[in-house]
């Protein structure tokens, strides 16, 4: 049979081979990933860019597993042969109004955007939606900062972004209402922030990956709510930002950003 086949024959039957045993990588880890994140949405998995890694987009959100979905990793695949960032370009497809003023630097330790360079093309935001997040209840906020204007954050622990906004917030005179949500498999560390006696010193803990000063078991009930309130509103990534009269912004934004679009607050 295999005599009998020219070469155009040869490459097509190469590429049905290769195709149908890629094919099943992907599906093999996302059956795994069903098991190990329950709560997270995943939009593609992508086995062929990345030697050893598959790429897992979910929402706005990107990660990384081994091929067998045990090992998860959050951070940047760098090239450095090509020296690209592949995350930041990735990420920049996926989510352009989430990366305002270019591609998230290589470093790891600083998943921040850059900062708008002269010349270069900035894609502008989308028109901000509104939510109403006064019927959710108490039990699943984690509330710091004393700032006369206040501010709802749905996060991720495991958010790179998450982590660069709360820092920028840090800054601000705002009151911060954090609510966390599971979007890369978080909801442990969301348990013990919110069961923490300091929470504030928690959620700093939590995004710097340090371990956290956890007190007693408490009622986690309210961390449910946020997950069923942000699958009901399609808030498939993190962070979503909610200002005080409603109005929403997605993604990191830098501190002046912020800062004047909570000025814009309807009274």
């Amino acid at each position: 049979m295999m005599q009998g086949m020219g070469m155009a024959s040869l490459a097509a039957f190469a590429a049905l081979l290769t195709g149908s045993a890629a094919l099943p990588e992907a599906e093999t880890v996302k059956v795994a990933l069903a098991k190990r994140l329950p709560r997270t949405q995943v939009s593609s998995i992508d086995c062929s860019k990345v030697d050893g890694l598959c790429e897992v987009v979910a929402g706005a959100n990107l990660f990384y597993v081994d091929k067998s979905a045990r090992y998860l990793v959050i951070g940047r695949v760098y090239d450095m042969e090509t020296r690209q960032d592949l995350t930041a370009a990735r990420l920049l497809a996926l989510n352009p109004d989430m990366l305002v003023g270019g591609a998230a630097k290589a470093n790891a330790a600083a998943d921040a955007p850059e900062p708008p360079v002269a010349g270069k093309r900035v894609t502008q935001p989308v028109s901000p939606v509104s939510l109403d997040v006064s019927r959710l209840s108490k039990k699943g906020a984690i509330v710091w900062g004393s700032g006369a204007q206040t501010v709802t954050v749905f996060s991720d622990f495991h958010c790179g972004y998450c982590r660069a906004l709360s820092q920028a917030l840090e800054t601000m005179n705002v009151t911060v209402i954090e609510r966390p949500i599971s979007v890369l498999g978080s909801r442990d560390v969301a348990d013990q922030v919110l069961c923490a006696k300091d929470r504030h010193a928690a959620v700093r803990a939590a995004y710097a990956q340090d371990p956290i000063r956890s007190g007693q078991k408490c009622d986690t009930s309210g961390l449910d709510e946020n997950e069923a309130f942000a699958k009901a509103h399609g808030l498939n990534g993190t962070p979503v930002i909610v200002r005080s009269d409603g109005a929403v912004i997605e993604g990191f934004k830098p501190k002046e950003q912020l800062v004047a679009w909570l000025k814009g607050a309807k009274s």
